[in-house]
């Protein structure tokens, strides 16, 4: 695209665009948003969101382990986490059941706080 044609609706978010001057030389250009782009974007969050909501009330059921609410709530899946916190991904998923969780020793505990950057009262309790 020419560099008068970089979207500029809008938005949020601001991205950066490979655009051609007047020149014909290939320039970095920052984009204000374009509105499909922000409809899909919004609508991923609103999902992401429900999906929170869900697992929030899981929890509370306690059918899941305060440790599923926190990975969601950071965009985090368990490969990720389990990166995070160091082990193979079949031992930080036995941490998602309740029964497990409660089991965690003060360390294990300690270790997930960090990773989802809050205290080891929020993570016990994610109505704080």
């Amino acid at each position: 695209m020419n560099d008068n044609e970089v979207p500029q609706d809008k938005s949020s978010f601001t991205d950066l665009c490979y655009a051609v001057d007047e020149n014909g030389n290939y320039i970095t250009k920052k984009s204000s948003g374009w509105e499909p782009k922000k409809v899909v974007l919004d609508n991923s969050l609103d999902l992401i969101d429900e999906r929170v909501e869900e697992i929030k009330k899981k929890v509370v059921n306690k059918e899941l382990s305060p440790i599923v609410y926190y990975m969601e709530l950071n965009r985090m899946d368990l490969s990720v986490l389990a990166a995070y916190y160091g082990k193979w991904k079949w031992r930080v998923k036995r941490h998602f059941k309740p029964s497990n969780f409660e089991k965690l020793s003060a360390e294990s505990l300690k270790k997930y706080a960090d990773i989802f950057s809050i205290s080891v009262d929020e993570l016990k309790d994610i109505t704080k």
